[in-house]
């Protein structure tokens, strides 16, 4: 009897091992010899083999234990799922074949109230967060909760993902967070210091990406935790000083994203990729201004303006922005079909900070003709011959090219000023090419 049990012990460690280097051909000949193997779990942490799969990304093996009817939700001692652990080591395939069978998204687990959303912000798999999201669009579970709810759900101390995103300077996370509904400035409850908003918690952590996201949807400065900081006192504690340089409430405020607006929310992923880099370059010129003569400078722009052709035989006139004169025309005004450039688009946009207690947004009007901006999308110009071509697919270079040489001073031109209460939306220079200063590193436990 004591031979038998230790033979049972023997093919149950080996099974986990199997599975944890892939050796398909051992996992299926154990599972052949003892079935039951299937129900067992690890020693300590009560892994099943699902979960050792899943942690490990070995896609194959999960699939076939899913094809024997294995429970996709099956827990492990902290009640976590295989979903989870797939999310927090990053295992998208294992991710998205686990979601394929129905894996609960909303479980919880014991060890610290988190969802797998909140395990794939904290760790950084952008693209695990990018799943999970679009699969709570279509999952019953998040349907009745409702998708609003789901992206902000908050774990056992009342942080939400991009709570944890913030805290552990992800943006391209608090980036994808907040571009599906992440309140920007919901306050956690006991995680980090009670009251702190993403901001307080992304000057805490000295990631100028993040507090760039952050403050272009609209994070408010001037918010305070419960001890009544804001967060410019946090980037100071923490000696983030070019953090608290873009923090500081007496700088200049940055240009937010028109995210209220309809047909802003409804642009398509061209049109929207081309306003959201205007954007974050006009913040950029913006940093460059407050970080000036400071020992936290922005590195020298990548490319260089200098030189640039005064001719703009490579472009004809119309091609180029009619309101600024200096940028080509990348944005087309729907059902009217005018054209602008993105960043006057910008400007006529946000010329107000958008307040989301606002029960309803008057949308702009076209600047040319008055009437209401019903849509946005990519504009189409002709090429030397006459072709039509996605703006999108013009390079930077012959964009640079076809600017005029002149440039326009902070308040930009005449007929530009009365759409630039946010700033100038002159000569934009490219992103810098390194780090402002380096960030210190810190352990969070999850």
């Amino acid at each position: 009897m004591g031979q038998g049990l230790s033979c049972r012990a023997s093919d149950e460690h080996g099974l986990f091992i199997a599975v944890q280097f892939g050796d398909m051909e051992a996992v299926e000949a154990l599972l052949e010899r003892d079935p039951a193997l299937l129900q067992h779990t690890t020693v300590y942490d009560r892994h099943s083999a699902l979960h050792i799969a899943a942690a490990n990304g070995q896609i194959e093996i999960l699939s076939m234990l899913l094809e024997r009817s294995v429970n996709p939700d099956v827990l492990n001692r902290h009640k976590q799922t295989p979903l989870m652990l797939a999310a927090m080591h990053g295992k998208i395939s294992c991710l998205q074949k686990l979601l394929e069978a129905g894996a609960n998204i909303l479980m919880f687990d014991s060890l610290h109230g988190r969802t797998c959303l909140h395990y794939a912000a904290y760790y950084g798999h952008s693209n695990c967060l990018q799943a999970i999201l679009s699969a709570a669009h279509s999952s019953p579970v998040a349907a009745s909760w409702g998708f609003a709810r789901f992206v902000n759900v908050r774990d056992g101390k009342g942080a939400t993902p991009l709570h944890l995103a913030a805290r552990q300077r992800r943006p391209e996370c608090v980036h994808i967070l907040l571009d599906n509904g992440a309140l920007v400035c919901a306050s956690t409850g006991g995680y980090g210091f009670p009251g702190s908003t993403p901001l307080h918690l992304a000057a805490r952590g000295g990631s100028l990406d993040c507090i760039r996201e952050l403050l272009a949807w609209g994070a408010d400065r001037l918010q305070r935790d419960s001890s009544g900081r804001i967060p410019y006192m946090v980037a100071l504690k923490h000696k983030n000083g070019a953090c608290a340089a873009l923090l500081n409430p007496s700088s200049v405020e940055p240009i937010v994203w028109p995210s209220p607006l309809k047909f802003i929310s409804e642009l398509n992923q061209e049109a929207k990729a081309l306003l959201e880099h205007a954007l974050m370059e006009a913040n950029r010129e913006r940093e460059k201004n407050i970080l000036k003569g400071t020992a936290y400078s922005l590195a020298s722009p990548s490319h260089s303006d200098a030189g640039v052709d005064d001719n703009v035989s490579e472009g004809s006139e119309s091609e180029l922005c009619c309101i600024c004169f200096e940028q080509a025309c990348t944005i087309e005004v729907q059902d009217c079909g005018h054209q602008m450039c993105a960043q006057c688009t910008l400007a006529l946009c946000c010329h107000k900070k958008p307040n989301p207690t606002t029960a309803c947004l008057t949308p702009p009007v076209c600047p040319f003709c008055r009437s209401t901006i019903a849509r946005l999308v990519v504009a189409k110009i002709k090429s030397e011959d006459d072709a039509d071509q996605d703006v999108g697919d013009v390079s930077s270079s012959k964009l640079r090219k076809i600017r005029r040489s002149r440039n326009f001073s902070n308040e930009g031109s005449s007929s530009f000023k009365s759409l630039s209460a946010v700033g100038s939306f002159g000569k934009i220079g490219g992103r810098g090419s390194g780090r402002i200063a380096a960030e210190s590193e810190w352990v969070d436990k999850p």
